[in-house]
């Protein structure tokens, strides 16, 4: 079986469409899915049973159920129970960011739990409020500490927007197999995709090698 070459050459710009809504996907995951861990991981250190409660079934929910089974609930689902319609992209992206919202809130919390616990209460006797203490002093902390988990997250994210070629969005994969069934080369085209996934990710990977690295030094 000889491997053609020129088919990819020929679709290159199709597919380098499905590279940059695959970034799109992700970067906006990252976004909401870092608001949303904010949120999840501030109810879960409170006190307060009442905002407590609700971030742990939040994370315990979005960490099991299976990312592909809530694709299609976002997707088919979602517009039905609210009454509105959404594109196949936009509900790709509320799934991926529910779950990244979810790993982050917990990601987060580690970090917080980390750090000394006289810097709530410094910022406490400051005069901040709860929010303020949250995003002023106490999660930019933490970040640099789980700086490297987040980054190895981010790899895994990656890997989950492949998911969104189910219904339909126009990502790499589903690109790919899109021109496979338009050219019967399928073996070239998904070859060409987990070269692209793995160029994408091998960096990350060792960028997050590096920062433990650090982070180990100054422990």
């Amino acid at each position: 079986m000889i491997f053609d070459w020129g088919i990819l050459a020929d679709n290159i710009d199709i597919l380098a469409q499905g590279a940059m809504n695959t970034a799109l996907v992700l970067v906006l995951s990252l976004l909401i899915g870092s608001v949303i861990g904010g949120v999840v991981c501030a109810g879960n250190l409170q006190t307060n049973r009442a905002l407590r409660l609700p971030a742990r079934i939040y994370a315990h929910i979005f960490r099991t159920v299976p990312e592909m089974a809530l694709i299609f609930w976002v997707y088919l689902a979602m517009p039905l129970v609210l009454g509105i319609r959404m594109s196949a992209f936009t509900s790709g992206t509320i799934a991926i960011s529910l779950v990244a919202g979810a790993f982050l809130g917990e990601i987060f919390r580690a970090g917080i739990v980390a750090l000394p616990k006289g810097q709530n209460e410094a910022a406490q006797a400051l005069g901040l409020g709860l929010i303020a203490r949250w995003y002023k002093v106490l999660l930019p902390q933490a970040l640099k500490l789980v700086l490297p988990t987040i980054v190895n997250f981010v790899t895994e994210l990656m890997k989950m927007t492949s998911l969104l070629a189910a219904i339909s969005v126009g990502e790499l994969a589903y690109q790919a197999n899109v021109l496979g069934g338009q050219t019967f080369k399928y073996n070239e085209f998904f070859t060409s995709v987990a070269i692209a996934y793995f160029c994408m990710i091998f960096p990350v990977t060792l960028l997050a090698r590096r920062l433990e690295r650090k982070r180990d030094a100054r422990a």
